[in-house]
């Protein structure tokens, strides 16, 4: 009985959840599609038109220097995208180990050592962090992806090292060990295996957090040319036009904007939905 009252139940939230999948590679494929594959199609600049003017060939528009919006579109997104996902992998490929080492450690020290450091990095604000390095040289798009990496990773290893903790102190691991099984195995991967959807969860953020990130740094003039093909620099240089060619600002910022809630609700989606077909009684044991 308690069977076939839970299967519709089941049917209902894998019904929801396809739904959300759908919304989610909506709003995500088409700054993707743009972002990737639009260079390609970008073609051949134009001469120069009126600046906020609309027709005559530019169906966006163009923008505040005469050049066509949608061509600036197709060759905007590439930047901002590769840098934004760059810094999210190099983020978690020093806060992972880093959090593992700090929670499979049974020295507190070790973990005092790993761990207190980055509180230092946590109480400096990510954009001052981005305007230091600045005002120190101008980093190009190659440059600010360590920067926005160096942002990223305190609080991603203090996510990794707080569940992986959790799942240190657990009779599962203590048995592994009787049974010995390898120091990788203990310390990595079965740790892993349970974080997952804690770091699926927490990617999401850091990803949504390092595509305002850039986007910002772009809007202030860091990382870019004040009059590059890119999203947030259309948004910024365009602004001044709004209300005589809108599209020119509404476009890229669409765009981003759709980017970062689509990556959100993707993550947040994955971490609602059951892996494996298991049910919750199998995730407790």
């Amino acid at each position: 009985m308690n069977s076939r009252l839970r299967e519709p139940s089941r049917a209902c939230r894998d019904d929801r959840s396809g739904r959300r999948y759908a919304v989610a590679l909506g709003l995500i494929g088409l700054p993707l599609v743009i972002a990737l594959i639009g260079p390609w199609f970008a073609g051949s600049a134009q001469p120069r038109a009126v600046s906020f003017s609309a027709g005559e060939g530019h169906w966006l528009g163009t923008d505040f220097a005469g050049r066509d919006v949608w061509r600036q579109v197709l060759l905007g997104g590439r930047s901002v995208v590769l840098v934004a996902v760059a810094a999210t992998l190099l983020a978690y490929l020093v806060a992972v180990p880093l959090g593992l080492a700090a929670a499979a450690t049974r020295r507190g020290w070790v973990a005092e050592v790993l761990m207190r450091p980055l509180d230092v990095l946590i109480a400096v604000p990510s954009l001052l962090v981005v305007l230091l390095v600045a005002a120190l040289f101008r980093p190009g798009p190659a440059e600010l992806v360590p920067v926005i990496a160096l942002v990223a990773m305190p609080d991603a290893a203090r996510v990794v090292a707080a569940a992986g903790t959790e799942v240190a102190a657990r009779p599962a691991v203590e048995a592994l060990r009787m049974q010995g099984e390898s120091w990788w195995r203990i310390t990595v991967g079965y740790p892993l295996r349970s974080i997952r959807r804690t770091l699926a969860a927490d990617a999401g953020t850091r990803l949504a957090s390092a595509l305002y990130l850039v986007a910002t740094a772009a809007f202030l003039g860091v990382g870019v040319a004040p009059d590059a093909a890119d999203w947030a620099v259309m948004v910024d240089r365009n602004r001044p036009g709004l209300f005589l060619q809108p599209w020119a600002v509404v476009v890229p910022a669409a765009l981003i904007v759709a980017l970062s809630m689509g990556t959100n609700l993707a993550f947040d989606t994955a971490l609602r939905t059951p892996t494996g077909g298991r049910g919750r009684d199998d995730e407790r044991r």
